[in-house]
């Protein structure tokens, strides 16, 4: 990942490979526990911030322009959100969704599409299933920064190597049933 300028990332937040928070115009802001996955993209206008709240989610991909995503609230993969938007608390926005400036997703809601458009409002299996995933990226920023030291390449897997073991959370569909 690459920080530049005005960035302020609070305890427990896990920010993955190859992701960009540019600073360098406006400030941006990750609350504690959140997450924003590989090649995120974060950015905005000058004197503008950019927000994400306590235990947001952000998925592979996705761009943050100038907005604000509210506590325990879901950005899809490869979704764009632009300036001035807001998503509300535990909102979803669906994979490559785009939510246009200004627009606001209410709390609760399922919103997809290009642009992005109020689908329906989330059940509660929905929210705690986004809440189990969001833990899982909390323990992986806890394993990580305990684990973490320089090594040199490992040009080959080596004989009897050990897999990680951690706890496992089901994609939404194997949860509701459906494939």
């Amino acid at each position: 990942a690459v920080l530049i300028g005005d960035v302020i990332v609070g305890p427990g937040c896990y920010i993955g490979p190859g992701a960009s928070l540019r600073g360098d115009f406006g400030r941006l802001v990750m609350v504690g526990g959140g997450n924003l996955q590989d090649n995120c993209v974060v950015h905005g206008f000058p004197g503008t911030d950019t927000v994400m709240e306590e235990d947001a989610h952000i998925g592979h991909g996705a761009v943050l322009h100038g907005c604000t995503v509210r506590r325990n609230a879901l950005v899809g993969m490869n979704a764009v959100v632009m300036d001035g938007a807001v998503i509300g608390e535990s909102a979803f926005v669906a994979a490559m969704g785009f939510v246009k400036a200004g627009f606001e997703v209410p709390a609760r809601t399922l919103v997809a599409g290009i642009p992005a458009k109020i689908v329906r409002a989330l059940t509660d299996e929905e929210i705690a299933w986004k809440r189990q995933g969001t833990r899982e990226y909390q323990e992986l920023a806890r394993r990580s920064a305990a684990t973490m030291r320089e090594v040199d390449a490992l040009p080959a897997p080596e004989p009897d190597r050990k897999r990680l073991e951690i706890s496992t959370v089901d994609p939404l569909y194997v949860v509701k049933g459906k494939r």
